[in-house]
């Protein structure tokens, strides 16, 4: 049963975001896979995955795909904190739509840092606060009642902000600005994400399967790096990882716990027409807070 929404839904794509994911209370791909160490994960994963888990048979099998489809998910983690660099103990990082948890707890035993997690989702966040008192972390580890595009923190609070697979729920172009206020002189922002190629189609198909399975909207690739330099935050990292990204749909097909989605997105990964993409971007000059951030991004 859903509960009250932690901010102020401001858009019918943050109320889409916040009844799908404030319901998936028993979802058995998120939560039967992160049952196994306490890492929670609601995104996908990059790079290969152990063939020899599919010459297996019967409940080995089952068992041996859904334990590799978790070792991805919590290795994909990793294509973040290699894109933000070496960062300092006392360094601070923002988690935007931080979910159960997984990714926020994962960065910070990375680095030891504090890192704070922002969810417009009351049940989720209660779930990542009792993970992150599993991991010991809670004290460095912290889950806000709060909406990622506006999250009421002071200007320049933090060195760092990632994404991990949630700007499909949000109007980039105010969402970076916000990120942008937020960072520090030169911080960085990391986003990974799917998004149409529009260079081939700017609304192909299987994003919109993508787009009614998840509720959310998949933005094309141009409006990412527009809205990020209209925000001042200039990429300078940009990592096509579609191929990378496709053996996890494969294996995930032969799941248990497939949802059916999967095949949209292999043939949106194989077709070209829908990417995996990882921006690395910097705190450049920030716009005026009068000035427009928003303008034609309906159409995107």
């Amino acid at each position: 049963m859903s509960s009250e929404p932690t901010a102020a839904l401001r858009t019918p794509l943050e109320q889409a975001a916040f009844d799908y994911y404030d319901n998936k209370r028993d979802d058995p791909i998120n939560l039967k896979l992160g049952e196994t160490d306490g890492f929670y994960h609601h995104h996908f994963a990059v790079g290969d995955f152990d063939r020899k888990v599919l010459l297996t048979s019967g409940e080995e099998r089952a068992q041996a795909i859904n334990a590799e489809l978790h070792r991805m998910e919590t290795r994909q983690v990793d294509a973040l904190s290699e894109a933000l660099g070496p960062v300092a103990p006392q360094a601070r990082i923002l988690d935007g739509g931080s979910g159960r948890g997984g990714t926020a707890i994962l960065l910070h035993k990375a680095f030891g840092c504090r890192v704070d997690g922002v969810n417009i989702s009351a049940y989720q966040n209660e779930f990542a606060r009792r993970q992150a008192q599993e991991h010991n972390c809670a004290e460095k580890v912290h889950f806000h009642d709060r909406n990622m595009a506006a999250t009421g923190f002071p200007d320049a609070s933090f060195d760092y902000v990632v994404t991990n697979e949630t700007t499909m729920y949000v109007d980039p172009y105010e969402t970076f600005a916000e990120f942008a206020r937020l960072l520090k002189p030169a911080g960085r922002y990391v986003l990974l994400t799917w998004c149409n190629n529009d260079v081939l189609a700017p609304h192909p198909p299987e994003a919109t399967a993508i787009d009614a399975h998840y509720h959310c909207h998949t933005h094309r690739r141009t409006t990412y790096l527009k809205a990020l330099i209209e925000s001042g935050l200039i990429p300078y990292q940009v990592d096509d990882l579609t191929q990378p990204a496709t053996p996890y749909w494969e294996l995930r097909s032969y799941s248990r716990y497939a949802t059916g989605i999967e095949q949209h997105y292999l043939d949106g990964y194989r077709s070209d027409r829908v990417n995996y993409i990882r921006i690395a971007s910097r705190r450049g000059a920030v716009p005026p807070s009068d000035t427009p951030t928003t303008a034609g991004a309906a159409a995107h």
